[in-house]
């Protein structure tokens, strides 16, 4: 079923102009972040019980009192109209379709209501802390009455991470969907990319006034440690998500499949605990949902199925994860997600 993954970025690289192929791909600095990713999950190994019944098994789970049917979740992932011109609206029309959970971009390019019109599941709302904070306030609270589930707060791009495989490459993005979201909020005269830049002064308060904004609870997005998933909780943050911005913000950052069981055993059953970085099989959210992850975001291989086939590539793509998942539990002697914990997981490899 994976084959399918492949097939589509595949199809992508051919399909997508160079540099928004690149403008995608791209890790910071000399990327040993963003290639570390995928071998993290990889250095686990899994104890699997036997004898077990696994002649049925549900990949079914609650997130925040949605009902979702796979734990696969579509990371926050700006300008999806540079690879389909349906854009953010075939994103999430086709996650509902699998089941799953699409998180959309502050920097979509398409309007929330639109987004939200073609939505056939729960979606949530990323966001980022702007300089003009009543800016941003005023987007959750917009985000939330078009039908958003919860705010995704962003929390690690203070500044944009250099990226040394773009540099000097300019991505031609409009200024009206580059600020499709912003610009009815914004005084008259003050369009500018400007207006999109992130605020570098965030201090944790800002969890309590975005959550007040938009009335919905929170995450935070970009956690590698277990004292600032305490922080972000004790701010009023309703759960974390263990997040290197996908090897895009600072270089040789922890790889998230390192950082998740210390993030876990910090919050310790407080709230949920996401996971995003790297994910590309079954096997890798079963290592994550193993060790505590209440779900796991998909970015990249997701805009690889939106730029190859649409709202129909996304559904194909999070139903070949979802199956895949369903194969590896069985084999681990798990029939639903509620079996799953540490035991199953050791770190322990074989030498060389």
């Amino acid at each position: 079923m994976l084959t399918l993954l492949h097939e589509q970025l595949d199809a992508a690289r051919d399909r997508l102009e160079p540099a928004v192929y690149d403008y995608y791909a791209a890790g910071s600095g000399e990327e040993t972040t963003l290639g570390e990713a995928e071998a993290a999950w990889r250095a686990y190994r899994l104890r699997p019980r036997v004898l077990h019944d696994v002649s049925a098994v549900d990949i079914g789970t609650e997130l925040l009192g949605a009902r979702i049917e796979s734990p696969f979740l579509v990371a926050p992932m700006a300008f999806h109209a540079l690879a389909h011109p349906d854009a953010e609206c075939a994103t999430v029309a086709g996650a509902g379709a699998a089941g799953s959970l699409a998180v959309v971009s502050t920097r979509a390019s398409r309007l929330l209501e639109d987004i939200a019109a073609a939505a056939t599941g729960p979606w949530w709302f990323q966001a980022y802390l702007m300089r003009d904070r009543g800016l941003t306030e005023a987007l959750v609270g917009r985000a939330a009455q078009a039908g958003a589930g919860a705010v995704v707060l962003t929390v690690d791009t203070p500044y944009v991470g250099r990226k040394g495989r773009v540099s000097g490459v300019r991505i031609a993005v409009p200024d009206d969907e580059f600020l499709v979201n912003l610009a009815q909020h914004l005084l008259p005269g003050s369009i500018g990319r400007e207006s999109a830049e992130q605020d570098p002064s965030m201090t944790p308060d800002v969890i309590g006034r975005l959550a007040e904004a938009s009335g919905l609870p929170v995450l935070v997005k970009g956690v590698l440690r277990g004292d600032e998933a305490v922080r972000c909780l004790d701010a009023g943050a309703a759960g974390v998500i263990v997040s290197n911005h996908g090897g895009r913000q600072l270089d040789r950052a922890v790889p998230s499949a390192l950082a998740l069981p210390e993030v876990v055993a910090a919050v310790d059953g407080r709230a949920p605990v996401l996971v995003d970085g790297g994910v590309r099989t079954g096997t890798d959210a079963l290592v994550a949902l193993a060790l505590g992850a209440s779900a796991v975001l998909v970015g990249r291989p997701l805009l690889w199925a939106l730029a190859s086939g649409g709202a129909t590539g996304v559904t194909g793509a999070l139903d070949a994860l979802g199956a895949d998942l369903r194969h590896v539990l069985a084999l681990a002697g798990a029939a639903r997600l509620g079996d799953l914990d540490p035991s199953l997981v050791t770190t322990s490899r074989l030498p060389g």
